[in-house]
């Protein structure tokens, strides 16, 4: 029996119905919401319908479709926000600003994105080495750099970075990564467009509003 008789049925890689960017979308949501452990290949290819063996073709392993799958997801949410790097209107405090609404904008699209650092976030493992190391350290390194330049001159009174991440990215941006709860919490629906417009500035709002107060109010007596 020939190589190309033997796979009849199961279209090779190329020709599959399903391209990359659905399979690394399927794939993210899978990882969200299963976790690593939970996640099943066949399941991701009956969702997708196509060949059993199509994952295994094109990645070889599902721990390798998750290294692939993180990479395409971080490399998307990067090239959102690193742009507004260069742009320095209105001085660090009001880039700062804009780059905090925009991490909220972005990541109320791909909320799956931080559903999946949550779970991995957990524990110390070479997918959260992966994940810190080649991602979120690269990108969070450039966008907190206005506040920090604001620290180093005495602008703004000091705040760890890790408090800000911690506050926006998994505080600011939690009415999106937990949907279900937010909706409960209401009213109106979270990922409408005002909403999550109108919940982005008053985000970058609060926390430029308040590390503006902490500065101004240094030294007094609580």
């Amino acid at each position: 029996m020939s190589a190309a008789t033997s796979r009849t049925g199961r279209p090779p890689a190329e020709l599959s119905p399903a391209t990359l960017d659905e399979i690394f979308g399927a794939a993210l949501r899978m990882f969200a919401d299963k976790g690593y452990e939970g996640a099943s290949v066949a399941a991701l290819n009956r969702e997708l319908g196509v060949s059993h063996n199509l994952i295994h073709q094109r990645f070889g392993s599902k721990e390798k479709l998750w290294y692939a799958t993180v990479d395409w997801a971080f490399a998307g949410i990067a090239a959102e926000l690193l742009p507004e790097l260069e742009n320095t209107e209105g001085g660090p405090l009001e880039q700062a600003r804009r780059i905090i609404r925009r991490f909220v904008l972005v990541h109320a699209r791909r909320p799956e994105v931080l559903r999946l650092v949550n779970i991995e976030g957990v524990a110390e493992t070479p997918r959260l080495f992966h994940l810190y190391e080649h991602h979120i350290e690269p990108v969070l390194t450039p966008l907190t750099a206005p506040l920090r330049a604001l620290m180093d001159s005495g602008e703004i009174a000091p705040v760890p970075v890790r408090t800000l991440h911690f506050l926006i990215a998994h505080g600011a941006s939690a009415p999106f990564s937990l949907l279900g709860l937010a909706r409960r919490i209401g009213p109106g629906d979270p990922l409408e467009e005002e909403a999550v417009a109108e919940h982005a500035d008053l985000v970058a709002d609060l926390v430029i509003g308040g590390l503006r107060y902490r500065t101004e109010h240094a030294g007094e007596q609580p």
